[in-house]
């Protein structure tokens, strides 16, 4: 293999993952160099690369691709801030997340129901912190060609639930995934929170036996319904549901809702949804 020109060689790992060519370095001097090469790294690149470079905020630096691929993976803010970019660092798949601000919230524009502040802890400029009222809507949108194709995606709603939330559980929410015009998926789901005496306390007081009687309305007397999963960076996160991004251009919508219930909610967060490939 070391008599082979260094176009061959390339050539070579051109059909392989970022993962073999970072192995293959290991191999022999000629192989390292080649596994360095600009020609190799853009294979792995997004074939939408150049767009990904003019669109990111702020401009990114690199002097090599492997250095730009590197940079992606640990995310890139896009469309002037409203989307997140990162790509799987084995796969080189696409991930992406959009804001809050990026998504349709019922409501979100009236102070006195959703408020829109900083937090330290968010990739983004802002979050949306629902105060209260009865009718829950969020919904994303994201065209397929912006994701990577022939793969397997799943999308979350990425959330915090504070201290003092309230009416969030009492009623499950309805989640789905539509792509075109097909729903591919539809499930409930409760934004629940660790028990909190005082909060259910509190409930009590607003809602009295209100509970059950919402409850009951659903079929089963409340039945199961996914819950929110405790992330590494500090949030929660909702599945919504998956779908399989094929070749052609389609939209997906992808949301949760609650409007069956007709009580006070508050004290959801909504950093945004995120689009990832599911395994």
């Amino acid at each position: 293999m070391n008599a082979l020109p260094e176009d061959c060689l390339s050539s070579i790992l051109c059909f392989t993952s970022p993962q073999d060519a970072c192995r293959s370095s290991a191999v022999s001097p000629e192989f390292h160099s080649v596994a360095q090469s600009d020609t190799v790294w853009q294979n792995f690149l997004p074939s939408d690369y150049r767009r990904i470079i003019a669109d990111s905020v702020p401009a990114l630096q690199f002097s090599t691709k492997k250095e730009l691929y590197r940079k992606l993976c640990d995310s890139v803010l896009v469309d002037g801030g409203r989307k997140r970019l990162k790509l799987e660092k084995l796969s080189g798949k696409k991930c992406f997340e959009l804001s809050a601000r990026d998504l349709s919230i019922t409501w979100s524009s009236e102070s006195m129901y959703w408020t829109w502040t900083p937090l330290p802890e968010s990739r983004f400029s802002e979050v949306a912190v629902l105060r209260t009222m009865s009718w829950l809507e969020i919904q994303g949108k994201i065209n397929t060609q912006m994701l990577t194709p022939n793969t397997k995606y799943g999308a979350y709603l990425v959330l915090k639930l504070s201290n003092r939330a309230f009416g969030l559980d009492l009623m499950p929410s309805d989640v789905s995934v539509q792509v075109g015009n097909k729903e591919e998926c539809q499930n409930t789901a409760y934004l629940r929170r660790q028990k909190n005496s005082h909060v259910e306390f509190m409930e009590t007081l607003m809602y009295g036996h209100r509970t059950e009687a919402l409850k009951s309305m659903v079929a089963g007397g409340g039945g199961e319904g996914r819950l929110p999963a405790e992330r590494e960076d500090g949030w929660l996160e909702l599945e919504i549901g998956d779908f399989f991004n094929r070749e052609k251009s389609e939209e997906v919508k992808m949301g949760l809702k609650e409007v069956k219930g007709h009580h006070l909610k508050g004290g959801l967060i909504v950093h945004g949804i995120e689009i990832r490939p599911k395994h």
